[in-house]
């Protein structure tokens, strides 16, 4: 039934306005890089528009000195670059220390006061889980982790402590935090989401940029966040990265854009640029996306970066620009403020040739340096320089690593538990067997120390894998085999003096095009080690990590126990054995849907046409499902009425009891579903989440406001309205409904 009577919430209904920097006001500000532009040659503009690889300026491979200065000088001097990215390549590594970061960034700064008008330098670096690229930081979970937490009070402390860490080493600009949605499950980049929900993406995300960012990103503690990767990256249609995605305009709307709204509402000051295409316009030649919708629409103000080699990318793999040349201005006119070239001046000598003969006007380079310059001036770049933070005081905290081992606590689900199995008495003989029982490089993934993540020689011998976790814990003996077991009667004699078996499958460490995979199945040797062990006829407890859902569906059903515990970070060992012999309670819930076969995907969010007739979700375990070793019960749905006027926020109630015998930690979670609209709704959406810790037998009664916008969506015309009629509202196994009447 098609509704007469609708509102129109505008354009982008949660958008406020961008909530930028305002320490030093707008006015003044403005003045400043009026001034600035008026004096700046041509050549230092383009320069400012300009990011390169650090390897641009790389010494000889020097842990102490990776600079060459000569190469430096070039950089600042002549070709006047605005910004610079990336760690220093040494011989065995990329993390460095706080001693070498901090010359690193003082030889910078250096160089930039013998400029003409001495523009700071913009450092850029990937810390999307902590200060990844400085030694001995506290490297959280990672995001998909955070988001199965549904703790947004951990978020912003990682926010706070990541922030706080890249300051002590003189880093400034993060890329992080991930607002790309993680619907697509074969996307390599899935574990840098904070999953597939829009609300709960949003809710973390927008969190982690407040503890990051606080009200002030130039205060010494603090430092700017980057958006990734705008908009549409994350859904792929063949699951690959880099690769196209066919979105509607209608789905861009509805599931795409509003995390990134929240995100520029919530005061993130720049944004890089989707690194594949959609609907055939890659990210970097989108006109409509990073001009109309970006700066109109969401008043975006800060200022856009490219990702790796993007804009040359128009030409030699896109093919959508006859050469490098017509790429740059493709790029600069669609919208990109900030090229990352990385590894020349290419874009620098060409930029400037296009300005000169016409082709990009003079207009758009100071627009693009105005946001450069406003953003650099916002975080205090432009402010006589001041001592760094003390590192002993700010840096690898014993708080903060507290922090971090609660998060990787919080943030591993407990999606089976047959008969009790666990927690596990410590006096339990344990046989731990699989690829990823001892290896610190399997709870952390990509961006680790190294890009990849993979270098196992380079993590800190003080954390503890798995095997070495339980075996810290345990008072029984632990028996960690090391190579895989490929037959049943190998296993049996394995097996043989053990009460239970803990078997570690899962992923290696990748991110990017290097994670692409065809299938979601496990590889064949770990199958087969799976089902030699289950064949013992001993309890197997099956923990899986790695950064995406792969298929363990005939395994699980076999398995006594199953953990998904994904990335949960360096804290990420010792928090399992803590789940595993009950010394933490499990409360993780997941932030995706957990696939049956890997074909079979289908999101919690789904139409009802997936569930019509023969078409089920029925996935493996659900959105939001997670176990622990207490029990928890819903009750008292209430609203305040069951009928509301546009406009209306909608005040609820529910009940929650703990029913077990020990305190734990439960979230409740709100979805919403509107029973008729004009465009097909999903069956249900989550609107709000609170999480709860409840003594035994204790019942707390929590409160929930869904607000206007919950209930609209993205209408035949495209535009976010709300429709009046009938809305459930859903808790537990509880439903209400109300009437939203017409204006």
């Amino acid at each position: 039934m098609y509704r007469k009577f609708i509102i129109f919430l505008g354009p982008l209904f949660l958008l406020l306005g961008c909530a930028l920097n305002t320490v030093q006001s707008n006015n003044e500000i403005d003045f400043k890089v009026k001034q600035l532009l008026s004096e700046m040659s041509l050549e230092e503009k383009i320069g400012q528009m300009t990011q390169i690889d650090f390897s641009v300026i790389a010494a000889e491979l020097n842990s102490e000195n990776p600079i060459d200065q000569r190469k430096l000088e070039d950089a600042i001097l002549k070709y006047h670059v605005g910004s610079i990215l990336n760690a220093p390549q040494t011989p065995n590594n990329q993390a460095q220390t706080v001693a070498v970061w901090r010359n690193v960034l003082s030889s910078i700064q250096a160089v930039t006061g013998q400029s003409r008008l001495k523009i700071p330098v913009i450092y850029g670096i990937d810390a999307i889980h902590g200060a990844t690229y400085t030694k001995n930081s506290v490297l959280f979970p990672q995001a998909i982790n955070m988001a199965a937490t549904f703790n947004t009070d951990l978020s912003f402390k990682e926010g706070e402590i990541t922030a706080r860490e890249l300051r002590v080493a003189g880093l400034q600009w993060n890329f992080s935090p991930v607002m790309d949605l993680g619907r697509q499950p074969l996307w390599p980049r899935l574990w840098e989401t904070y999953g597939e929900d829009v609300h709960l993406a949003t809710a973390m995300g927008t969190s982690y940029i407040e503890g990051h960012q606080g009200d002030d990103f130039s205060a010494p503690n603090k430092a700017l966040t980057c958006l990734k990767h705008y908009v549409g990256y994350s859904f792929p249609i063949n699951g690959k990265d880099r690769t196209p995605a066919w979105i509607g305009e209608r789905m861009l709307r509805e599931y795409f854009l509003p995390t990134f709204e929240a995100a520029i509402k919530a005061g993130s000051p720049t944004i890089m640029v989707n690194s594949a295409e959609v609907d055939g316009i890659p990210g970097h030649a989108n006109y409509q996306y990073l001009t109309t919708i970006l700066r109109d629409e969401l008043g975006f103000k800060g200022f856009t970066v490219s990702d790796w080699e993007d804009i040359k990318r128009l030409y030699t793999r896109d093919k959508l620009a006859a050469n490098e040349k017509e790429a740059v201005k493709v790029a600069v006119m669609a919208g990109v403020d900030m090229s990352m070239v990385p590894f020349d001046y290419s874009f620098y000598d060409l930029l400037l040739e296009l300005v000169n003969t016409g082709e990009v006007p003079l207009a758009r380079i100071d627009q693009a340096v105005a946001r450069i310059l406003t953003v650099k001036y916002q975080a205090g770049l432009f402010n006589p320089p001041k001592p760094l933070l003390p590192e002993a005081e700010n840096f690898a905290t014993e708080l903060a690593t507290d922090t971090n081992r609660q998060a990787a606590r919080e943030s591993i689900i407990l999606a089976k538990n047959d008969q009790h199995i666990l927690p596990l008495k410590k006096s339990a003989n344990i046989l731990i067997a699989g690829p990823n029982a001892n290896l610190l490089s399997v709870m952390n993934g990509g961006w680790t120390l190294t890009w990849q993540g993979d270098n196992e020689s380079l993590y800190p011998k003080d954390k503890l894998t798995i095997y070495k976790a339980l075996q810290n814990k345990s008072l029984g003996k632990v028996t960690y085999l090391e190579n895989s077991v490929l037959d049943k009667q190998a296993a049996l004699e394995a097996s043989k003096n053990v009460d239970v078996i803990v078997l570690c499958l899962g992923e290696k460490p990748y991110t990017e095009t290097v994670g692409n995979i065809g299938s979601l199945n496990l590889e064949a040797t770990q199958i087969k080690l799976a089902n030699a062990m289950l064949a013992t006829g001993k309890p197997v407890i099956l923990i899986m990590t790695g950064g995406r859902p792969r298929i363990i569906t005939e395994q699980a059903d076999l398995a006594s126990a199953v953990i998904l515990g994904f990335l949960p970070g360096m804290e990420g060992g010792e928090a399992i054995a803590d789940i595993l012999y009950g010394d933490y309670n499990p409360n993780g819930k997941l932030p995706i849907s957990y696939p049956r076969d890997t074909n079979d995907i289908v999101l919690y969010d789904h139409k009802p046409i997936e569930t019509y007739e023969s078409n089920t979700y029925h996935p493996l375990y659900a959105f939001g499902h997670g176990l622990g070793y207490t029990s928890f019960k819903t009750s008292d749905l209430k609203l305040a009425s069951d009928k509301f006027n546009m406009g209306d926020s909608i005040e609820l109630s529910v009940a929650v009891k703990n029913t077990g015998l020990i305190s734990g930690k439960e979230t409740v979670l709100v979805y919403l579903n509107d029973v008729a609209a004009s465009v097909t709704r999903p069956s249900r959406q989550l609107k709000a989440f609170k999480k709860v810790e409840l003594a035994a037998g204790q019942k707390q009664t929590l409160h929930f406001t869904l607000k206007p916008e919950d209930l609209s969506f993205i209408g035949v015309d495209l535009k976010r309205i709300i429709e009046p009629g009938e809305f459930k509202v859903m808790v537990g196994h509880e439903t209400a409904t109300f009437m939203l009447n017409k204006p």
